[in-house]
């Protein structure tokens, strides 16, 4: 067998892994509309059910400043823990793992309120970010910080940030 390994447990320390298949963050663009969570619990919860030992969910903004795209997915409030808690509970449930891919999208931002390090925007974006002030910048790393408070609180196994 090439990968003797591929189907053992693996013991992070913090946390035991079924095995060591992962799957990557993909954005299906069900994280972006409150009410699709319960599609998007469906989702992870058919991977993990199949035998994923980790998940990592698409992008999910620490600010709305930073969104992909209007009303995008966030985790900055306590008021998205309800939804992010169905794609925990549902992942858990069928013994898999998740972690919450935290993003500020910065010139990439689809929308007119998009921020940047730089006002540069983006060749595939028609919007032009607002440049950040360091002081701006210092909250954005905060907000990182929030929002991985939250991830826990939200019962995901991790934070990639």
């Amino acid at each position: 067998m090439p990968f003797p390994h591929l189907f053992t447990p693996l013991d992070l320390g913090y946390l035991q892994l079924r095995n060591r298949i992962v799957m990557g963050s993909m954005h299906t663009g069900l994280e972006d509309r409150f009410w699709n969570y319960p599609k998007l619990a469906a989702y992870f919860a058919e991977r993990a059910r199949g035998g994923v030992g980790l998940m990592v969910t698409g992008g999910i903004s620490v600010n709305r400043r930073g969104w992909l795209l209007p009303a995008g997915g966030t985790l900055n409030s306590r008021a998205d823990l309800r939804n992010h808690k169905q794609v925990t509970s549902a992942v858990h449930a069928e013994g898999g793992r998740i972690l919450m891919q935290t993003i500020h999208a910065g010139r990439y931002g689809y929308h007119p309120f998009s921020e940047s390090a730089s006002p540069i925007k983006a060749r595939i974006n028609p919007f032009t970010p607002k440049e950040m002030s360091l002081s701006r910048v210092k909250q954005v790393v905060q907000d990182f910080a929030q929002a991985a408070t939250l991830a826990q609180e939200a019962g995901y196994d991790g934070v990639e940030v």
